[in-house]
């Protein structure tokens, strides 16, 4: 099944793949995951250059174009929230530096408030198309798929899907990998249904649904009651230049994990 998104997400899609123009000297740029852009990172950029002087310019893209950019030499690091491959380069250093959680969203008005397991399977194997199924309205389920891999699609495939990654069904649309188009499609979308993470979503005018009965809280991730946390990452080389570890360290750092944690991610210091 096909949807014509609006005008305007198309527009930003094709932002996200525009080259970031070159940054002055002096300034660190990143790209990647596109939940940990709006989820701590633009966030923690401010305060970073707030208190060295530092401009830490970031962009979202998703995780693959923050590898790739960080791999040919166009950023300084790179947010992913997918782990380390063995296809990387060795000469890529992955440190965690937020946690997240998967979380499934639909449209505000969508009566349906939980989900379970068994259920996210139906959906994306196509046995469930229709919302009545889940005890909704009757209207057709569209479920938002990726046409790439990314970190939310790696989550979805090895937490609820037994490894496998969705295939296109009746019920379903192929989209970018970008989380941040599915999101915006979902606020517009009564009939969808998207995964992605608790980060990003938390911004967004979507409902994020249970998962037996659980809301994808920021207590209830860290407690482990919802049970679907995954790491969201930094990535540097090796041979990252000091200014770029400097900013690492800030991130990782005591003041760093106390402001990830008041913008409403669990940190680090959060989950023992």
């Amino acid at each position: 099944m096909k949807i014509s998104g609006p005008g305007m997400l198309l527009f930003l899609a094709s932002l996200m793949l525009l080259p970031l123009p070159a940054a002055a000297q002096g300034t660190l740029t990143g790209s990647g995951c596109s939940v940990s852009v709006p989820g701590y990172l633009s966030d923690l950029a401010k305060a970073y250059e707030k208190e060295t002087g530092v401009k830490v310019l970031v962009l979202g893209g998703g995780s693959v174009r923050g590898l790739t950019d960080l791999q040919e030499g166009r950023m300084d690091f790179a947010a992913s929230c997918q782990s380390r491959s063995l296809h990387d380069p060795e000469d890529l250093e992955y440190r965690i530096a937020s946690w997240d959680a998967l979380v499934f969203i639909v449209h505000r008005s969508n009566p349906v408030d939980s989900i379970t397991p068994q259920q996210v399977k139906d959906i994306y194997e196509g046995r469930i198309n229709n919302w009545k199924q889940l005890g909704g309205l009757d209207l057709n389920l569209i479920s938002i798929i990726s046409k790439g891999r990314g970190g939310v699609e790696d989550s979805l495939s090895t937490m609820f899907l037994n490894g496998q990654r969705p295939l296109q069904q009746k019920n379903s649309t192929m989209q970018a990998s970008l989380p941040a188009i599915w999101e915006q499609l979902v606020e517009e979308m009564r009939e969808g249904f998207a995964s992605t993470g608790f980060g990003s979503a938390r911004k967004r005018n979507v409902k994020m649904l249970k998962v037996n009965g659980v809301a994808p809280t920021k207590e209830n991730i860290i407690s482990g009651k919802y049970p679907y946390r995954r790491p969201l990452f930094l990535v540097i080389k090796k041979n990252a230049k000091p200014e770029t570890r400097k900013f690492v360290e800030f991130v990782l750092s005591k003041k760093g994990q106390k402001l990830i944690s008041s913008y409403g991610m669990p940190s680090l210091a959060d989950i023992k």
